[in-house]
This record gives structure tokens, C-alpha cells and sequence, in this order.
């Protein structure tokens, strides 16, 4: 007990003796924490996302004809072939005029004069939620195209390839803070120490040879390492939740957050960004300690 009531006043005393850049060390991690939780966020929200809307990702295939019945045997089982599907649904010249019109509503009298059959007829492939990667979509919609008498092959190709391409350039930001959380947490922690060490560096010597353990020496720095994770992570978490509350006050209703169901990260998530914070600044003291206590 009296160990760590010594090592705690310690510690105080050396965030008092070097509050200024211990404030200065608390918000680099707060705002490196903030940036990549910022974007990680956006990330986890749009592939959550991209996997709700690729619940109704179907492909069309467009006919020449109305197919026979062997002809519509032979188009399932070529698909099958390719791949095992969540449903295959065969839709008529005449069904999908019924469609048009019901899409229309009060205003399907503009097709009295028009022949029934002026739509094509066309297949309604549903594939199984495995298949999702942009590869395996184009791979798929290549090989409905060879089918016999396929007209064109429609998925929303343009805005597939967009929303697959944006998320791929979000995984790299994500990367990309990441690494900047990693560098300047254990950069600024490291500097921070170090600058404790050689304020303190006489009475350190003092302490090692009245006998102090290396224990007793190194447990402040170890502690001032983790406040500065825990402190810095919790206040870049708290920031961004606040940020994404305002967002959601102020940009609530039809529109982009309609569409789409944001949700902030979960107790898991936040409490793994913080230990790892925690973590990262550990080893940022103890590299500091290493190098210029020599113990």
C-alpha cells in the first residue's frame, strides 16, 4: 500500500512539474484519437450500409423473347451453374407491363394506345448475400450476359462500382489515421516522459542509489503514460460523440440520413479504442524510460 501511495505522488508531481506539455500531449491524443475514430466511424456506417441496400441488390436480365418453358429450365440452370442463388424470378412482357402501369398510378392512361408487349420480358436474379464483392457482381453479370437470347444485364452497375470504390478509399483513410494515431501517440507520450526524465534526472540518480527498485522508479512514468491514454481517448471519443450528435440534431429528416441508419459505435468498439490508446502510451513511456534511465 505505502508502494503505491509513494508511486502515485510521484506521478502527480511530475504532471505538475510538466503540465504544460502533459496538456499539450493530452490533446494531440485526444485529436489523433478523434480523427480516426472520426473516420472509422463513416467506414463502419457505409459498409453496414452497403450490406442493407445489398439486401435488394438483384440483377435484370433483359430478353429477346417471352421464354418457353425448357427455355426458362435452361436459363435457371445455366445461373445455378454459375452459382447457387436466393431466388430466380421469371417476369413476362405482359407482367411487366402490369408493373409500369401499377408504378404509374393515376397517370397510366398514357398507355391505353401502347401494345402490351412493347416492354421485354426479363429474369430477376437474386443472389445469396455471400455474393457482394464488386469482382463477384461483375463476374456474374459477364456470365448472365452470354446467356442465350439476353438482351443486356442491368444491377446499377454505375452505382455499385461508386459505393464499392468509395468505401475502398474510406478502408485506406482509416489505415491511414490509424497509423497517424500510432506515431504521434507514442511520439508525443515518448517526448513528454523524456522531458520529465531530464528535469528529474539528478533526483532519479538520487533514488537508485539510496536503493529505490526499478519499480518504484519506472511505475510513475507507467502511470502518466496510461492517464494519458485513458484522458486523451475517452475526450477524442466523447468529442466525436458529440460531433455525431449535433450532425444527427441538425441533419435529421429526408435526406442522406434517411437513407441511410447511422449509429455510433458500440460499448465494445469505444472500449477497444481506448485500450489500445491506453496501450500505445504505455509503450510510448516505457520506450522513454528504456532508452534514458537505463534501468
Amino acid at each position: 500500500m505505502r508502494f503505491w501511495l509513494a508511486v502515485l505522488r510521484q506521478a502527480g508531481r511530475n504532471l505538475r512539474q510538466t503540465w504544460p506539455s502533459q496538456l499539450m500531449t493530452l490533446l494531440t491524443v485526444s485529436l489523433s484519437v478523434l480523427i480516426f475514430a472520426f473516420f472509422y466511424l463513416v467506414y463502419t456506417n457505409m459498409i453496414s450500409s452497403g450490406e442493407k441496400l445489398g439486401d435488394d441488390l438483384r440483377l435484370i436480365i433483359y430478353l429477346e423473347d417471352d421464354p418457353g418453358p425448357q427455355m426458362r429450365e435452361q436459363i435457371r440452370r445455366k445461373i445455378i451453374n454459375f452459382d447457387d442463388v436466393e431466388d430466380i424470378i421469371f417476369v413476362s412482357s405482359a407482367e411487366a407491363y402490369e408493373r409500369f402501369a401499377e408504378q404509374l398510378g393515376g397517370n397510366k392512361d398514357v398507355l391505353e394506345d401502347i401494345p402490351k408487349d412493347f416492354l421485354p420480358a426479363s429474369v430477376e436474379v437474386i443472389p445469396l448475400k455471400n455474393l457482394r464483392s464488386l469482382n463477384q457482381v461483375k463476374l456474374f453479370s459477364e456470365y448472365l450476359s452470354s446467356l442465350p437470347g439476353t438482351l443486356k444485364v442491368q444491377y446499377g452497375q454505375e452505382w455499385v462500382e461508386r459505393f464499392y470504390y468509395f468505401t475502398r478509399l474510406l478502408s485506406i483513410v482509416v489505415f491511414l489515421s490509424g497509423s497517424l494515431l500510432i506515431l504521434t501517440t507514442i511520439f508525443m507520450v515518448s517526448y513528454t516522459i523524456r522531458l520529465t526524465i531530464f528535469n528529474r534526472q539528478a533526483e532519479l540518480e538520487l533514488l537508485k542509489l539510496v536503493g529505490a527498485t526499478n519499480n518504484y522508479i519506472r511505475t510513475p512514468f507507467l502511470i502518466e503514460g496510461v492517464l494519458q491514454g485513458l484522458l486523451g481517448s475517452s475526450l477524442g471519443i466523447f468529442s466525436l460523440f458529440l460531433l455525431y450528435q449535433w450532425i444527427k440534431a441538425h441533419f435529421s429528416g429526408p435526406g442522406l440520413l434517411e437513407l441511410f441508419s447511422f449509429t455510433f459505435f458500440s460499448p465494445e468498439v469505444v472500449l477497444a479504442i481506448v485500450t489500445t490508446s491506453i496501450i500505445l502510451c504505455s509503450a510510448g513511456s516505457f520506450t522513454s524510460m528504456q532508452k534514458y534511465l537505463r534501468i
